[in-house]
């Protein structure tokens, strides 16, 4: 007979493990948790690795401290759902049934989606900060880097923390021209997008961050293959007709294409109409279209607002809110306006505080601060502020 539980979540990541936490509070019992790891990340803090400004080992706890009580956690990879028959299938062989779904497994990073990308990552130039053990390898290269050229690379599709391919270009120029070698440097930041960012405000601050460093942007532009013995990228020009260059490169900071894991693409939650394969819900209700005992949040999910971990905080409430709206009855009665927030890193103490919604409006939390200008203060809420409050209060479900 399999494993049965009222309510199944699957993930336990940042989405997962906020979401059993309010869950509790809110009194729920039976919960299942399904999540393979050991090892919880917070992820945000590895573009600090990276930039030689975190350690690597602060970013990680177990995952049974993690945890919340009460909850239980089954530790096995999910493989599939199906939600006619409401079961979810482990990769072990085992299935677990539930009355109501929680999907947030996260987001796949597709390396092999870039040619040459996984065999350039074994070489001594190319490193990226979305990798736990790359990371600290990232801050190796920019030390070593002295002259000639460094390449960071943003892919075109939607990303987790799509900030974190420009905040580790500042965080390297910002010491480079500390070092004082920042003009044997040339510092190349590709960007698929026609501005430095979707917001107008942040992407008029960003273009002077850029102009102060003399980093060279390519716009609506990709870096499509890379040979890490050469040590060569091939960078795509979308906006002339897809014209390819070769760029010759001393390091280069890589970010993989990415999209909700493959066994999630193959569920009937997905979405049809979205390439990435992200899990199909209302925007603003987050329960799915089509299986009205199905919720999603997080990477995974098919809002279109930026992937943080900023977002997810937002969505948790949210979700809660209508799950226990749904599982008494009623129609859900809370709503999600795409509130994001990115924290950009534009120098090694100063940081930009991108918020807005899924209109692009300008949401601030702390309006009394100008938040659309680098600051000083900002950085120490990046470096000490945000993490404290995700391991003390956002996975306890207190904020």
């Amino acid at each position: 007979m399999a494993e049965h539980h009222k309510v199944l979540i699957v993930g336990g990541g940042t989405a997962g493990i906020s979401v059993a936490a309010r869950l509790r509070k809110e009194g729920v019992g039976d919960i299942g948790l399904i999540e393979p790891s050991d090892q919880h990340f917070y992820q945000p803090l590895w573009t600090l690795v990276g930039g030689g400004c975190a350690p690597a080992k602060e970013s990680e706890r177990t995952e049974a401290s993690v945890m919340p009580q009460g909850v239980v956690w089954i530790k096995a990879a999910a493989a599939g759902v199906d939600p006619e028959n409401k079961s979810v299938s482990l990769e072990d062989g085992r299935t677990v049934d539930y009355d109501y779904l929680v999907m947030c497994p996260g987001i796949q990073l597709d390396w092999d989606k870039t040619p040459g990308l996984p065999e350039a990552m074994r070489t001594p130039g190319v490193t990226s900060n979305y990798d736990y053990s790359s990371a600290p390898q990232t801050w190796e290269n920019i030390k070593r880097t002295t002259s000639g050229t460094a390449v960071f690379m943003m892919p075109a599709n939607p990303i987790k923390c799509a900030g974190a391919p420009q905040k580790i270009a500042y965080l390297a120029a910002d010491y480079w021209r500390q070092q004082g070698v920042l003009d044997q440097i040339r510092v190349v930041l590709s960007l698929p997008t026609p501005g430095m960012f979707g917001v107008p405000v942040f992407a008029q601050e960003l273009e002077k961050v850029v102009a102060h460093y003399g980093i060279e942007v390519m716009k609506s532009s990709e870096v499509v293959e890379i040979d890490g013995e050469s040590k060569q990228a091939v960078i795509s020009h979308n906006a002339d007709g897809g014209s390819k260059e070769s760029i010759d490169f001393d390091m280069l900071h890589a970010v993989p294409r990415q999209s909700a894991p493959d066994w999630v693409k193959a569920t009937p939650l997905a979405d049809p109409d979205n390439a990435g394969g992200y899990v199909q819900v209302d925007k603003h209700t987050l329960q799915h279209t089509r299986y009205p005992d199905v919720f999603a949040l997080g990477d995974a999910g098919s809002t279109p607002n930026s992937k943080t971990g900023a977002a997810i905080r937002k969505q948790a409430p949210v979700l809660v809110q209508n799950l226990v709206d749904v599982m008494a009855g009623r129609t859900p009665s809370a709503s999600y306006d795409g509130y994001a927030s990115c924290p950009l890193t534009t120098a090694r103490n100063k940081m930009l505080l991108a918020e807005f919604d899924y209109e692009f409006n300008v949401t601030p939390s702390f309006p009394i601060i100008d938040t659309t200008k680098e600051r000083r203060d900002m950085w120490y809420l990046k470096r000490y502020g945000l993490p404290f409050m995700y391991w003390n209060l956002m996975l306890k479900g207190r904020a």
